[in-house]
């Protein structure tokens, strides 16, 4: 159902920058029957109008359970290689917390805590709209890393709209990149905070995300976000 991902490349780029590319994730038709869930509102526990927040502009929808089997099956999948480095990541940090090898096991850790909602997403912008730089945290239960797929295509189906990291280092001003991504790409990326290596010891770094305006057509992403919402 995906691609075969070469893990021991992504944790190395992910440790380097805290984002990697894993490029085409999804084909052309998943993309286009996964953007075509939006128009079903029962697949959905919750629609949020960016703009009437300020978070942005464009709008949302957080998928309900049970979740399509495609979201379903990432959801499981990208969770359980990416644990590995989260533990890593954490030990680095001096956090006692440390991820269970799948994602059920720590899904029910989260309901425990009491964040039950699910939180996959499937977002869409119309030119003029944006999204604010921000962090996809629901609770004291977080996953420390977290995906986002174009479904579209850029330069037929949408013009800007880049997505945007910034990472605010230590003691230094804010660093920014723009990861291009074509249709079927995802990027994994930091939620919040990542290490990096200094000349004695880790620091932690904070990291947003955003996506820049659409200056014409319609871009669609679907976001997966490994830990539930209270």
């Amino acid at each position: 159902m995906t691609p075969t991902i070469d893990w021991t490349a992504i944790t190395t780029t992910l440790d380097h920058q805290g984002w990697a590319i894993l490029p085409a994730l999804l084909s052309q038709t998943q993309c286009t029957e996964t953007e075509a869930l939006y128009a079903d509102p029962s697949r959905f526990r919750k629609h949020v109008i960016m703009g009437r927040h300020g978070y942005g502009e464009g709008e949302y929808r957080y998928f309900a359970y049970d979740l399509p089997p495609l979201v379903a099956h990432l959801r499981q999948t990208l969770y359980a290689s990416l644990a590995p480095l989260a533990n890593r990541w954490h030990e680095r940090l001096g956090l006692e917390t440390r991820f269970p090898a799948t994602h059920a096991d720590f899904i029910a850790n989260c309901h425990q805590a009491g964040q039950t909602k699910p939180t996959p997403l499937l977002l869409q912008y119309r030119a003029g709209d944006y999204n604010c730089l921000h962090q996809d945290i629901y609770g004291p239960h977080i996953f420390p890393l977290q995906v986002a797929t174009l479904l579209s295509t850029p330069g037929t189906d949408f013009e800007g709209g880049e997505f945007i990291l910034t990472e605010q280092r230590p003691r230094m001003q804010s660093r920014a990149a723009v990861v291009p991504l074509t249709q079927g790409d995802a990027v994994i990326f930091a939620v919040n905070t990542r290490p990096i290596r200094g000349t004695k010891r880790d620091h932690r770094v904070i990291l947003r995300h955003g996506v820049s305006t659409i200056r014409t057509g319609h871009r669609a992403t679907l976001g997966i976000i490994f830990h539930d919402a209270a």
